[in-house]
Order: C-alpha cells, then structure tokens, then sequence
C-alpha cells in the first residue's frame, strides 16, 4: 500500500475538451496558475508514495460546459495504476439516463464512486428527484462523493458564476444519511462556514465521512482539529484537491498540526483503505 491515499484530486481536462470558464477564477482562488499533464500529476503522486482518486464533475445540465468523460477517468486510471483510481460522474437532471450511466461506469468502465457537486448542478443532496441514483450506488456497493462548503468555482466572477452556496450547506446529508443507512457517503472539504453542523453530521451518522481537501492544514479551525483528534478520527480522510492544493504542501502542513502520532496513519491511509474497500 501507498503511504497515503489523496481522496480528492481532479483529473487533467481531455485533450481537445474545452477548459470551463471558471477555471482561470479557481487558478486565480488558490494562486495555483497550475494545469499539468497527466504524466506530470502522475510524476508527483508516484514520487510522493501517494494514490490520488480522480473526481470529475458533469454539470452539463445547469452549466452548458461540457462534461469530464468518464471514459477519460477511466483511460488514465489504466494508464497509471500505481498512482489512480477513479470515481465518475453524472448529470443528475438527466433521469434514468444519469442512473444508466452510473452502472456503465462502475460495471464496464471499473470506476469506484460517484462524484456530486450539489452547487454546480443545482440540486439539494436530499432531492427525492435525486434517490434513484442514491439508490443505484447502493446496489452497486460504491461511496458517492459530495462537494460540501463554500467552493472556489465562481469565486470572484460576476454573481460568482451563478454559482450559490446555500446547495452546499452539509445539513442536506443528514436526511439523505438518515433514509440511505446502507450508503456510504463523504463529505468533501471542511465544509467552511458550516464546519460545525458537518462535524455534528459526521459524529451523529456511521455512514458519513469527511475528506480534508481544498483547505490548507494550516487554515482548518480549531474544532475540525478537536474532532480529528478524538471522535471522529476514524471517519476523516486526507484529501488535497489538486491542483488547487498540492499534495506535498498539504501533507507538510498537516504534519504541523497537534494530531496524535496514533491518528495521522489513520487520516492519512487507514480509513481510506476502509471506505473505499482497498485491499493490501
């Protein structure tokens, strides 16, 4: 096994794919200006000891841009092992088809989750529309990801590109935690400025686990740190959200924090390895 698993990195765009307008607004969010290759992203991970999980986002329905392929995911999961695994993504507007396509990737394509971003595509995570794709990851026994916080897309464009926090709020995953007892779900980033009722989430349902991304370690609240330290340490993954965050700076700056020598492997790899049913 890896030293560590990234639970949230974002894949390269598709050669011949256009680049989203709000791209340049996320570069400019983490002062970034980064858009590598794949050999290079998969350069560092490897250097690194690290196992990066690629997370496309298909908004296509509320955005117009087109969406990440998950045959792309799937092509650089293939082409780089050692460093990849995959989740895919899809259109939650589109109905039996977004339900179709989530098989497809799983059984076809080898793809291990699902990846959602309520505030792109415009949906409350505990949409009823939305429970026969809930329902489908069951089936399939597979984690869905979601976008949690405030978020650097549209960050600084006009009207924030649309975009509006309020879909990201984590209290949505309770009632979602609540009706799906079998789903794996994880709450991706701190989910600043509503960190609080996501820990009360995570701490209150088993089936809900945080990943630390988008955050630099050394921004996280005080009460983020409390909790990873004692009642949740065992519900909280490391995640970068490269290349917003690089992996290295992450890990460097985490190795500052007060954690407890027992938990670092733990946030690291350990509950990683769990939820997403790693073997080593």
């Amino acid at each position: 096994m890896p030293r560590a698993i990234d639970v949230h990195v974002h894949p390269p765009n598709e050669p011949g794919r256009p680049v989203p307008a709000y791209q340049a607004y996320v570069e400019r969010f983490f002062k970034s200006g980064l858009r590598p290759t794949p050999d290079e992203i998969a350069a560092l991970y490897r250097r690194l000891d690290i196992v990066g999980v690629l997370l496309p986002i298909n908004a296509e329905s509320t955005t117009g841009d087109a969406p990440a392929r998950n045959e792309w995911v799937a092509e650089l999961v293939s082409r780089y092992p050692d460093c990849f695994m995959g989740f895919c993504a899809v259109d939650v507007w589109r109905g039996e088809a977004a339900v179709r396509e989530l098989e497809r990737a799983v059984k076809d394509l080898g793809l291990k989750g699902l990846k959602l971003h309520p505030m792109m595509q415009e949906f409350h995570p505990n949409d009823r529309r939305v429970y026969p794709i809930y329902e489908k990851c069951v089936e399939l026994g597979i984690p869905v990801l979601f976008h949690t916080g405030a978020t650097a897309i549209g960050a600084g464009m006009p009207g924030g590109g649309g975009i509006r926090l309020e879909y990201g709020r984590p209290i949505g995953m309770d009632d979602l935690a609540a009706d799906f007892p079998d789903l794996t779900i994880i709450m991706a980033h701190p989910a600043i400025p509503w960190h609080d009722e996501q820990l009360a989430v995570a701490l209150h349902k088993p089936n809900v686990y945080i990943d630390l991304s988008g955050w630099a370690p050394k921004y996280l609240p005080s009460s983020v740190i409390q909790y990873v330290n004692t009642a949740l340490q065992d519900k909280v993954m490391f995640g970068s959200d490269f290349p917003g965050l690089s992996p290295d700076r992450w890990m460097r700056e985490f190795e500052a924090l007060p954690i407890r020598d027992s938990v670092r492997p733990k946030v690291l790899r350990e509950n990683a390895r769990r939820v997403l049913k790693l073997h080593a």
